[in-house]
């Protein structure tokens, strides 16, 4: 694959300080002359491309490879790294102090999915009613700004016989500490301001979240 196609976006260019200096860097090696530079994807780090820059023989390209000329000097792009390299510019590094060059990219590695939201189990949704309007005010006005401070919140999910039905979120979903948290402050709270509320039941899918202020102590 060649860069002769005119409407053709280029895969790699060079700006004019970068062609100097790897043309420079070109007459250091032996029979220079026979040399191509060769820049393909390496990996990635920091959800960005890495890469191999190095000069080889142009008896080595493949049919497949891209091929540029610019200036004197011919580029060579492997084929796997084509479409993860179109419309790159090899450039002088800006930072004076770091040295070398860089590839500004306008591509970028796939990025892993996001961990989906911790499932929820319980009763479907049910708000109406005096119980459990008083439920929310003890959550909106006493519990929630507690456990604000470690990044938790509950929610009232539904009132059902006597039963208030929770789901906790942010720091307290996965959260080891959750069963100690909804027990002895929780509970203790909601049952002693509103007596209709006889137990609390947790309908938070803790194995699926996570939480930063509490681990195990390891053995």
């Amino acid at each position: 694959m060649t860069d002769t196609d005119p409407g053709a976006q280029p895969v790699l260019t060079l700006t004019d300080k970068a062609l100097a200096k790897v043309l420079a860097m070109r007459e250091e090696e032996p029979e220079s002359a026979s040399l191509v530079l060769w820049i393909g994807v390496s990996g990635t780090s920091g959800g960005a491309y890495t890469y191999d820059m190095y000069f080889q023989e142009a008896s080595e390209v493949r049919a497949d490879d891209w091929v540029g000329v610019q200036g004197d000097l011919t580029v060579v792009v492997p084929a796997d790294s084509v479409p993860k390299m179109t419309g790159s510019v090899l450039d002088l590094n800006r930072d004076l102090l770091a040295g070398g060059m860089s590839i500004r990219n306008p591509n970028q590695p796939p990025q892993p999915p996001q961990p989906a939201s911790p499932a929820m189990t319980g009763p479907p949704p049910d708000l109406s009613g005096e119980v459990a309007q008083r439920v929310l005010q003890v959550l909106e006005r006493q519990i929630n700004p507690s456990i604000a401070a470690h990044g938790g919140r509950a929610d009232l999910v539904a009132v059902d016989e006597g039963a208030a039905y929770l789901r906790l979120s942010g720091g307290c979903a996965g959260c080891g500490m959750a069963a100690v948290t909804l027990s002895q402050g929780i509970e203790v709270a909601i049952r002693e301001q509103i007596p209709e509320i006889t137990r609390i039941v947790d309908v938070t899918d803790h194995a699926s979240g996570t939480n930063p202020y509490y681990e195990p102590a390891k053995k």
